[in-house]
């Protein structure tokens, strides 16, 4: 979760996208992002990454193999404490979902960021609208439900119990977009008065962001 409580990420990774996986018992590991970032960019894009972790562990463990080479490099990284609590995600039924090529979803965010810092996603039977005001004007964006049977990674799916119309901020979507190059698509879950879902599939798992929608004058 960010600083001010607007967003937060999580993202799920299932044993069997894994070999081999082992888990003994439920455990969680507290890691700091800035330090796991650092330590991954030690790997080489073909490396074979184990993570491990003892029992009541104060490190995790990271190993890169080289799939060519004999080339074996090791890494611990300290833990920390984490209010797990704090960060519990609860379910919710959405009023609409749209899923949508991933690019365009992109494309969208980072042309409307150059007008305003704010958007309006408006889903209705029509479609979906993305529209936002700025000092130097206005603009927006419609989809519309499409089946494309060639290429079947640029369908539009809308799913709606009832019209939806929220405004969230643009810079927190265009960073979520920074996920696209993970998947084709994503799915956009909404529902009044609750935080607007983007979910990007990954396999044998997903990453999911979580945006506040903005109430009424705020910045």
């Amino acid at each position: 979760m960010d600083n001010s409580h607007v967003a937060l990420v999580s993202m799920l990774l299932r044993a069997e996208g894994f070999s081999p996986y082992r888990c003994d018992r439920n455990i969680a590991l507290g890691i700091n992002l800035l330090s796991l970032t650092k330590v991954l960019r030690a790997a080489q894009n073909e490396d074979i990454l184990t993570l491990k972790a003892e029992d009541s562990p104060d490190s995790v463990n990271l190993m890169f193999e080289s799939p060519d080479t004999d080339r074996l490099t090791e890494y611990d990284i300290k833990l920390m404490d984490i209010d797990q609590e704090h960060l519990a995600i609860p379910e919710t039924e959405y009023s609409a979902s749209v899923e949508m090529p991933s690019a365009e979803f992109q494309r969208i965010c980072r042309d409307l960021n150059a007008m305003s810092e704010s958007v309006v996603i408006e889903a209705s039977k029509e479609g979906v609208k993305f529209s936002c005001q700025g000092d130097i004007g206005n603009g927006s964006v419609t989809i519309r439900q499409h089946t494309n049977v060639d290429k079947p990674e640029q369908n539009v799916v809308i799913n709606l119990s009832e019209p939806v119309a929220l405004t969230f901020s643009l810079k927190y979507l265009v960073n979520f977009c920074k996920a696209s190059n993970l998947s084709s698509s994503v799915v956009l879950h909404l529902s009044d008065e609750v935080p607007l879902l983007v979910e990007y599939g990954l396999g044998s798992g997903h990453l999911r962001f979580y945006l506040a929608p903005k109430i009424g004058d705020e910045d």
